[in-house]
């Protein structure tokens, strides 16, 4: 392995452009993973953000076993898409291999997040989906959260399962069965806003549970929030006024 700071000559940073994209992107992921504990997603040293660079066959995520206290741009791991590591004097999160299986398999994917937040790992260990009953979770999501196969951790097993589970749904969410939370989105910032919500919806139903059977939410109008949520919630370019929640 070698060290990021060096910017080895052979290596991608030595491409200037590449270089600064690279920095770019270890900030970022090294700034989201407090976003994990901010919204206490994870204990000790679990759980992992990664972010595709740019325009590269390049990826960036947290490496193992380190605390989040501890983490700094510095210390990513930058990996090419087949989980080698390039740059980095640890080794890679142990879930490297399923995020590089995501990003080779979903191009469209830029940011991927694992958790193992309570409440919707509840529903992992049950292996069961998170049924679309309200209207945050048709915005977010468009859809029940789903439930993917249970696969062993080291190897590309479990991205695998992602793709498969993922590939044609709405949901930017999987849980995956006895595991935990996997969460994809166009950028990594996407993905750790999938999973707080994820875990946001998964602690709701499962209290509307506890006082009974949850009343669902028509396919129409579940398609009706969702497309409004995700084409005019929010600020819009210049000239085009969305409607503000």
């Amino acid at each position: 392995m070698t060290d990021p700071t060096t910017d080895p000559l052979t290596g991608p940073a030595s491409d200037p452009e590449t270089g600064a994209a690279i920095r770019l992107i270890r900030q970022q992921v090294s700034d989201l993973h407090q976003e994990l504990v901010r919204y206490q997603l994870v204990v000790w040293t679990a759980g992992n953000v990664s972010a595709r660079v740019p325009g590269r066959d390049l990826m960036v995520i947290k490496p193992s076993g380190v605390s989040y206290d501890d983490l700094t741009p510095e210390n990513m791991i930058l990996c090419d898409l087949d989980g080698n590591v390039l740059e980095g004097s640890h080794h890679p999160s142990s879930d490297t291999a399923a995020h590089a299986y995501v990003y080779r398999h979903m191009p469209e994917v830029g940011g991927v997040v694992h958790t193992h937040s309570t409440y919707a790992t509840g529903w992992a260990a049950r292996g069961e989906a998170v049924p679309c009953v309200v209207t945050a979770m048709a915005d977010e999501f468009g859809a029940e959260i789903p439930v993917g196969p249970f696969a062993l951790i080291g190897d590309d097993s479990i991205g695998q399962g992602i793709v498969a589970t993922l590939k044609g749904h709405r949901s930017p969410a999987v849980l995956m069965q006895s595991h935990g939370v996997f969460t994809i989105g166009k950028d990594a910032r996407a993905a750790v806003k999938a999973a707080v919500m994820c875990e946001d919806v998964a602690r709701t139903v499962h209290i509307s549970r506890q006082l009974g059977e949850p009343v669902g939410i028509a396919a129409p109008d579940i398609d009706s929030l969702y497309d409004r949520y995700q084409n005019v919630y929010g600020q819009q370019p210049s000239g085009r006024q969305g409607v503000q929640k």
